[in-house]
């Protein structure tokens, strides 16, 4: 009986290879750490056959610790991965190059060529994203500008999952979670667009093809398959880009349902059936990962990262307390962070350590502390930022409900998840329950796993979630302090306003 889904999940520091079985459960994990090169400032690379060694080793250590699994029980495989990428690969579904990963800028003049040549306004409405140097498409372009003999000899530029199912099944295809990465997706149709490769010269050739995430879209090539240690014919699924496997993992597949992310950074991911446009363009619509729905989302920069450098710098002795007991810093902080009340004393934190994305998308927001008196104390400081950080989600959360989105519950994941005192601001700032999930940070593999198992008839559906990862526990705001934080957003909102012309002043100070 094939009675496992295999899921590998390919970020940023390795792959997570994950199984699961026919009721949906986590049999056993295994990761293959690989790295990142930085050989300029922008710029950030990986080796492809890093990605395919680390499925290899991952895959086999996974089954030669889950004692009494057989390579062939494996139902099939699947995949997440990173988004935003640009791999190009020959026919023989080799890398030409290093890939130029999400996290990579150096395509800025590709960026505005392309603006040159379309308004960027068109280009939001096609994709649902901003046209940047983040994407795919601008990235491809500095490969033809910068590199014409591997954008000549490129036979598909693809993303990370879909260059190893490439290599494993000889298929050259993606599917539209990660197609709606590439600034040349279209939302509505379901294709590639026509006006932005036009406008952007490409060649539609070099695109794969576009297949749905629970398609099997080949099989295990008999010449890999003693590589990668499951017979020759093993199904493969395509599953889908992470943050499109993280909705699902997270549980949210119906209609307004929402997730909040919180690690480094933070998102808050909704699910719809149609996308939403901002005016402002402060937010950003993937498609998701269950066929024929869309998932709207906004993404700052430092929310568990802010959190981090409050650690680091403020609190040296309840990190020294935590490491004599064992325990986590933050469960020590939190608790003196507790005295302070609402509102941290009438003290403002503004979450830009790092500039900011979405809702402000501005590299040259910087943080600060407002308000700050000599009465302030430590923990009012603590406290000032947990609020800062959610004040800030909450401006990505209400351009979704002013663009009519109905959202009646926040559901949380990520490691940042798991302060209950974090959990009580949530529910306050965004007048909502928030429900942590009982599986915080498997989300992502969870949710290739769902596409996996519904591609091959394991699982009936996607509702499959709901008994793989069930809510633990639900925390409703308290009126009082939901009614503070309602007068204390318009002044965080007037804050970072006020502050844009310093910001600018800033920089061009430090040029």
């Amino acid at each position: 009986m094939k009675n496992y889904v295999l899921a590998h999940d390919l970020g940023t520091t390795g792959n997570k290879a994950t199984l699961y079985d026919a009721d949906g459960k986590l049999v056993g994990s295994a990761f293959y750490a690989y790295n990142t090169q930085y050989a300029f400032t922008g710029w950030a690379e990986q080796n492809p056959e890093d990605w395919w060694q680390a499925v290899c080793a991952s895959t086999q250590k996974l089954l030669q610790q889950t004692v009494g699994v057989r390579p062939e029980e494996i139902a099939c495989i699947t995949f997440s991965g990173q988004m935003m990428g640009c791999v190009p690969i020959g026919k023989d579904a080799r890398p030409l190059r290093n890939a130029i990963i999400w996290a990579d800028q150096r395509a800025v003049d590709q960026q505005d060529w392309v603006a040159e040549r379309i308004a960027p306004e068109d280009v939001y409405r096609i994709t649902g994203h901003r046209l940047s140097a983040s994407y795919s498409l601008a990235k491809v372009l500095w490969l033809r500008d910068h590199q014409p003999d591997t954008y000549k000899a490129t036979y598909k530029f693809v993303h990370a999952k879909d260059s190893i199912v490439a290599r494993l099944t000889g298929k050259f295809v993606t599917e539209p979670s990660d197609g709606s990465s590439m600034n040349l997706y279209d939302l509505e149709t379901g294709g590639w667009s026509e006006a932005i490769i036009q406008a952007a010269e490409l060649n539609p050739d070099q695109l794969p093809e576009i297949k749905r995430s629970i398609d099997v879209v080949g099989e295990l090539l008999p010449t890999v398959a003693t590589e990668i240690g499951l017979p020759a014919g093993t199904p493969v699924v395509i599953g889908g880009g992470d943050g499109s496997c993280a909705a699902v993992g997270a549980g949210v597949i119906a209609e307004g349902s929402a997730y909040n992310y919180i690690g480094s950074s933070s998102w808050i991911a909704i699910s719809s059936s149609r996308p939403i446009f901002d005016p402002e363009q402060r937010t950003f619509t993937f498609a998701h990962l269950m066929p024929g729905m869309f998932m709207p989302t906004g993404t700052m920069q430092a929310a568990g990262a802010s959190y981090q450098w409050t650690r680091d710098q403020l609190c040296p002795v309840e990190v020294q307390a935590a490491q004599s007991l064992g325990i986590s810093s933050y469960e020590i902080i939190n608790l003196g962070a507790e005295k302070s009340p609402v509102g941290a004393n009438g003290l403002l934190y503004l979450p830009y350590l790092m500039g900011e994305r979405s809702p402000r998308w501005n590299p040259r927001a910087r943080g600060a502390f407002i308000g700050l008196t000599i009465r302030h104390t430590r923990a009012d400081m603590v406290r000032a930022v947990l609020e800062g950080i959610t004040l800030n989600l909450r401006v990505i959360l209400e351009s979704f409900t002013k663009q009519g989105a109905h959202i009646d519950v926040m559901r949380v994941i990520g490691g940042g998840a798991r302060g209950r005192f974090w959990n009580r601001i949530m529910a306050d700032v965004y007048g909502m329950p928030v429900q942590r999930l009982s599986i915080l940070e498997e989300a992502t593999s969870m949710g290739a796993a769902v596409a996996g198992g519904v591609g091959v008839g394991l699982y009936k559906d996607f509702s499959i979630i709901e008994q793989m990862n069930h809510i633990a526990e639900t925390i409703q705001p308290n009126p009082v302090a939901q009614a503070a934080y309602d007068k204390i957003h318009p002044i965080f909102e007037a804050s970072y306003q006020a502050l844009l012309p310093i910001y600018d002043m800033i920089a061009e100070a430090n040029a």
